[in-house]
């Protein structure tokens, strides 16, 4: 019976041995590799969240350091026994190790020089928005522009909308209004403020400017 066990016990460490030698680069990119880094992602994000290290989670589950590791890296396929005893072990139900496995993130990718051409309401002549982005879901809307001044003009817009805003210079010097004060700023600097006051560039003072302008509010 002894024997036995060691022969089943010498087995199991050999799979696992093949399993740990397994290249995690080498396997495909399709929805298998990616429930493996999924379910690996929420191990170790609920095993942080517990304060708990490798070897602590190890000790609880009776699985080995090196496998709970490779796990992590979403590079082995754990069973539904090992699931379980995961799931046990940080107190979570099993569904949890799947969180966000069908999740879809949104993204945007703009060339450059392929911004939408926006025209806010007040811009003048030689001032140029460029919209680099739009989320069509959420609570929060959020509008990346590009900015690029390149003539003087006589009345400089004023802007006063919903929400918050942050700008950063690129390049050329500007005297930015926000209410009663005007920030000078150069390559480099940002301004974030309350959207609901009036602002905008009063100041052209080295042209061309061009400036990162992002935009967020609540969706209505």
């Amino acid at each position: 019976m002894a024997e036995r066990r060691a022969r089943s016990r010498t087995a199991a460490e050999a799979r696992e041995a093949r399993a740990l030698t397994q290249d995690a680069h080498a396997l495909p990119e399709d929805a298998h590799s990616r429930l493996e880094r999924t379910i690996g992602q929420q191990v170790r994000r609920h095993r942080q969240e517990m304060a708990m290290t490798l070897l602590d989670l190890a000790r609880t589950t009776g699985l080995s350091p090196g496998m709970l590791s490779k796990i992590e890296n979403g590079q082995i396929s754990p069973s539904l026994a090992t699931l379980r005893a995961l799931s046990g072990a940080l107190n979570v139900p099993i569904t949890a190790l799947f969180h966000g496995y069908d999740k879809r993130g949104e993204a945007t990718f703009v060339k450059a020089g392929h911004g939408l051409d926006i025209q806010r309401r007040g811009t003048r002549a030689g001032h140029q928005y460029q919209l680099l982005g739009h989320g069509a879901e959420g609570p929060v809307t959020v509008e990346p522009y590009l900015v690029t001044l390149t003539q003087e003009s006589d009345v400089f817009p004023l802007f006063q909308h919903d929400g918050l805003e942050m700008i950063y210079i690129l390049s050329g010097k500007v005297g930015y209004r926000h209410g009663d004060r005007v920030y000078t700023m150069e390559p480099g600097d940002s301004l974030f403020f309350d959207a609901t006051v009036n602002h905008g560039p009063e100041l052209l003072l080295e042209l061309p400017i061009r400036l990162l302008s992002v935009i967020s509010y609540a969706r209505g």
